[in-house]
Formats: structure tokens, C-alpha cells, sequence
């Protein structure tokens, strides 16, 4: 496992987060293991390859708080054929990105989530076709109106690109129930990234929402003008592959949800 993240791992990156996910991207290796199972540990479950748990660059190993998280990992690891390619394994590399870099650092990663409250997507708003502005109203505004009631959290809308001000007593209200668990804030980051919305990745987690909702949400602008002007490859590959670390994040905190 170690030599997968080895060459790249040492790239330095102001977020832990970030610098580990960076890490996971890997060159590809010729598969060097007979079977992936699931152990146990002390305080979570390992993945085994060939009875030897996986670990991170740095040495540590991989320890998941839950065994569906764990049986997704290894799952993963048995699908691989002649060469591993990290890239078809979003779990694995989220659960490395984890332990190499944010249990130790969950703060900075729930400053980085809680930076979005500042400029959510949610709040910037079309002013025309009118058909745009009910779509973004309809997909928009039962998150912020669940903010407002659930957390006291009252958000400022603008139209437009311009950049609005919010209320730091939103803002706090908000980060007030960011969890403080390092594998969900961890999912956190990831979907407010994708999606460009810490608020969207909040209802995800406090289940307000599910993921098809929150992904639809997060591309309401770029289905209508894809609708409107035709499907951009490059930008629907993209899109893609967002969607398959979006998934592996879901993933998570669904796990995380049911503890099993």
C-alpha cells in the first residue's frame, strides 16, 4: 500500500486535507497481493492484504471506525486486476487521506469547510430567465430556509457574482454544528469542494437532504446551460470524476450514520 502514495507524498499543501488527497494520486503498481479481507483493531477495523494491513506513507495504518467503510475498502482492493490503479479506489483514498492528514489536524480542515459559509454557492443567485431563477429557488431555498429555522443561521442573497457580506452570526451558527468527528468533517471537505456549498454538504450530513438532491443542487447552473447549449465533454468528464469522489464521501457519512 505504502508504495502507491510514496512518490508524490511529500508535497507540501497549506490544507492537510488537500495535501493528503494530493498524495493518493499515485502512479499505478502491478498488483502484489492474493486477497484483500477485513480485520479488526483495537478502535476501528483494518483492511488486510494477505493478512498485512495497509498503511499510509508515513507508516500508519489504516484504521476505519466502522466494517462497512472497511468492507468498501477491500472490496476495492479485490475488484483491482494485474495493476492497481488508485484512481478506481475513491475509498481507499479517502481513508488514507484521513489518517495521513486530517486526524491529526481536523481543525484546520473545519476552518477550510467553514470558509464556504463566507461565499456559498447558494447564495449568488440569477436574475434572469425566470425559469433559471425558480430552478436555483426550488433546489436552493429549502437548504436555507432549514439553516435559518433549524440552526439560526441567516444567510445574506445576492444576484449575480457580487461578492455579499454574510452575517458573522450566521456564519458561527453554521460552523456551530460542523461535526467535530475527523472521518465526517473529512467527507465534509470533500463534498463542499465538489459542490462548491459547505451548506449543501451540512443538509447532507444532518440528512436534510440526500445525495442525488445535494449533487443536483450543487449543478443546477451547468445542467441549464447543458440543456440549453448542448453537453461540454471536457466539463461532463469532469463532472464525472467529481461525482465518483462526491459518491465515495456520501459514502462515508452514510456509514457513519448507520455505525455498522
Amino acid at each position: 500500500m505504502r508504495e502507491l502514495f510514496d512518490e508524490i507524498a511529500g508535497q507540501s499543501e497549506t490544507n492537510p486535507m488537500q495535501a493528503a488527497q494530493r498524495a493518493a494520486r499515485a502512479v499505478q503498481r502491478k498488483r502484489f497481493y492474493k486477497e484483500c479481507a477485513v480485520g479488526e483493531a483495537d478502535d476501528g477495523f483494518t483492511v488486510m492484504l494477505d493478512g498485512k494491513p495497509i498503511k499510509t506513507p508515513s507508516g500508519r495504518v489504516v484504521v476505519v471506525p466502522v466494517r462497512s467503510l472497511a468492507a468498501t475498502i477491500a472490496a476495492e482492493w479485490n475488484a483491482q486486476s494485474e495493476i492497481i490503479d488508485p484512481l478506481t479506489m475513491p475509498a481507499t483514498r479517502f481513508a488514507n487521506s484521513v489518517v495521513q492528514g486530517v486526524i491529526d489536524n481536523a481543525a484546520a480542515v473545519t476552518d477550510d469547510v467553514a470558509k464556504y459559509f463566507g461565499s456559498d454557492l447558494l447564495f449568488y443567485r440569477a436574475g434572469h430567465p425566470e425559469a433559471l431563477v425558480a430552478r436555483e429557488a426550488r433546489h436552493w431555498d429549502p437548504i436555507l430556509f432549514w439553516a435559518a429555522e433549524a440552526l439560526g443561521a441567516h444567510f445574506m442573497l445576492a444576484q449575480g457574482v457580487m461578492h455579499v457580506r454574510q452575517p458573522e452570526q450566521a456564519i458561527a451558527a453554521a460552523r456551530g454544528v460542523l461535526p467535530d468527528d475527523p472521518w465526517a468533517i473529512a467527507a465534509m471537505h470533500v463534498i463542499t469542494t465538489v459542490t462548491g456549498s459547505a451548506l449543501l454538504a451540512l443538509a447532507l450530513f444532518h440528512r436534510v437532504i440526500d445525495p442525488d438532491q445535494a449533487w443536483a443542487a450543487a449543478h443546477v447552473d451547468e445542467d441549464w446551460n447543458a440543456e440549453k447549449w448542448g453537453v461540454d465533454e471536457e466539463a461532463a468528464t469532469r463532472k464525472a470524476a467529481k461525482l465518483i469522489d462526491f459518491n465515495a464521501a456520501a459514502g462515508v457519512l452514510e456509514a457513519l450514520h448507520k455505525r455498522t
